[in-house]
């Protein structure tokens, strides 16, 4: 994948559209008749369609949702979000935008014009099939009804009213079933990084854990688990640029140093090393991480106040950069940064809470430049798939060895003494929403997970002034409101047959 992204250009080709919602063939007709001829054209466009998906901003971001992080600057598009304080018009990071479903539809139409490979076209329908799927996927655990379209519409029929939540979601499980065993289990060479069979199954059972269709997701996940992944033995080793495409990573956002780069890992570090210090972790999520003996901060005999960060579950130092930290040389100082003007709690340059993300940026010698490097985005991983099988089977009622094993194995993988076993369905689950706060922080699963649990008001809400080191602002989570993100005015007023907005906005 990362050999042919000069194929990407193609990918301007592909994403015009008009100021009008939802509006139009993102090409002219003589270019768009012109294009369809050859098989290298079919790969181009399929290729461009890879465009824009996803990215890391949107991975390391979404933990600011949550009780996990803080984004401190609006400019970044997730400070209402951290806070709470999101509204139509300042609705900060956005998924309602469809330029990238024009993309989908008009290559959807078109790869049957081409000579071609018949087997090729079918797993190139695949592919974009499952772009589409994520991006509804986006949009309905955002904001619930969402236009569902399915073609390249015209300017007359553009304005499409939002369609019932259930039906979208009803269609993204179709389409990642009919397209599974359409996609190959794996690929080698250029072509590694491209949409497998097992991306689709996890978004599929991805999908059916947050409806809570327990029963497919386990079927799902049994699938996934047949496919021959497997949890990478080193957990910091997980996020390391040398370890990219690993065993255990089922999907991700390709990047290539200087020509299609990852630019966000600069704004995790301190500003002494030149980061930004945009995501703050919260003292909630350090003090939640257990200690190497398998108990709480409050539990164990190993854990010292004056030491807080020894003895400590070991993802907490792959996770998390503490104060007295050594990094980069240097014991991390969260308040070394001086205002000009002798603020002590001056805005920029350092965080508001004490903390820095230390995941994928632990070793800064990993890239010779950190605002332009080929370190991936890992968007699904086996750990995902196995922590999603214990859950659907605890919801279940059925906690059996399996499940036992499965925490066991990440555990293990992880340095930390085993849980107790147990069968009671709400202490497994409490187990189980612990593992994966610890397990995947900062990898844009915990805003999804609280939602789902319907803990996000309590757990939100926890998160105090005095935590953010009096910057000014709190996290705020507000039921039933702040389940759904607002659409934006902008959409709105292109559309108004979106309207109403969702409740509470």
């Amino acid at each position: 994948m990362k050999k042919i992204i000069y194929s990407l250009l193609f990918a301007a080709l592909f994403s015009a559209c008009s100021t009008d919602f939802l509006d139009r063939n993102p090409l002219d007709k003589p270019s768009n008749e012109a294009f369809w001829r050859t098989e290298k054209d079919a790969m181009a466009a399929a290729t461009g369609c890879y465009n824009g998906w996803f990215s890391m901003d949107e991975v390391i971001y979404a933990d600011c949702a949550s009780d996990n992080a803080y984004n401190p600057f609006t400019w970044e598009g997730w400070a209402v979000q951290a806070a709470g304080t999101a509204t139509p018009t300042d609705p900060g990071y956005s998924y309602m935008g469809y330029g990238n479903m024009v993309r989908y539809n008009n290559f959807l139409e078109n790869i049957h014009r081409p000579e071609m490979n018949e087997d090729l076209r079918k797993r190139l329908i695949a592919e974009v099939r499952f772009l589409r799927a994520w991006d509804y996927f986006q949009k309905v655990t955002h904001y619930g009804d969402v236009p569902l379209v399915t073609s390249v519409l015209e300017i007359k029929n553009a304005n499409l009213p939002r369609t019932e939540k259930a039906k979208v979601v009803e269609f993204i499980l179709k389409e990642l079933k009919e397209i599974a065993p359409q996609l190959p289990e794996s690929y080698s060479g250029s072509d590694v990084g491209r949409i497998t069979r097992g991306a689709a199954l996890t978004l599929k059972a991805r999908l059916e854990l947050f409806e809570h269709q327990y029963d497919d997701c386990m079927a799902t996940c049994s699938e996934v688990m047949g496919l021959g992944y497997e949890l990478f033995p080193d957990y910091k080793g997980l996020f390391k640029i040398a370890n990219e495409n690993n065993s255990e990573v089922i999907l991700d956002v390709q990047y290539v140093e200087s020509l299609y780069g990852n630019w966000v890992l600069g704004v995790l570090p301190p500003a002494s090393v030149g980061g930004w210090c945009s995501i703050n972790p919260t003292q909630s999520l350090v003090d939640a991480f257990e200690c190497e003996d398998g108990k709480t901060i409050e539990e164990s005999e190993v854990y010292d106040p004056k030491e807080p960060y020894l003895h400590r579950d070991p993802r907490l130092a792959v996770t998390v950069l503490a104060p007295g930290n050594l990094y980069e040389g240097k014991r991390y100082d969260p308040i070394d940064v001086k205002d000009p003007n002798g603020d002590y709690y001056a805005p920029y340059g350092r965080s508001k809470t004490g903390y820095l993300v230390r995941k994928y940026v632990d070793d800064l010698s990993d890239y010779a430049d950190m605002w332009d490097c080929g370190m991936n985005a890992i968007v699904m991983r086996y750990a995902e798939v196995l922590l999603m099988y214990a859950e659907a089977k605890t919801m279940l009622g059925d906690i059996d060895q399996s499940v036992f094993d499965i925490l066991d194995a990440v555990r293990d993988r992880a340095g930390i003494a085993h849980v107790a076993h147990t069968t009671d369905p709400k202490a497994m689950m409490k187990i189980i929403q612990d593992e994966r706060k610890w397990e995947f922080a900062f990898e844009g699963l915990r805003y999804f997970d609280i939602r789902r649990w319907g803990i996000a008001a309590d757990v939100i809400n926890s998160i105090t002034s005095d935590e953010l080191y009096n910057f000014g602002s709190h996290k705020v989570f507000v039921a039933p409101a702040n389940y759904l993100w607002p659409l934006p005015q902008e959409a709105t007023d292109a559309n108004p047959n979106l309207l109403p907005n969702n409740e509470g906005y």
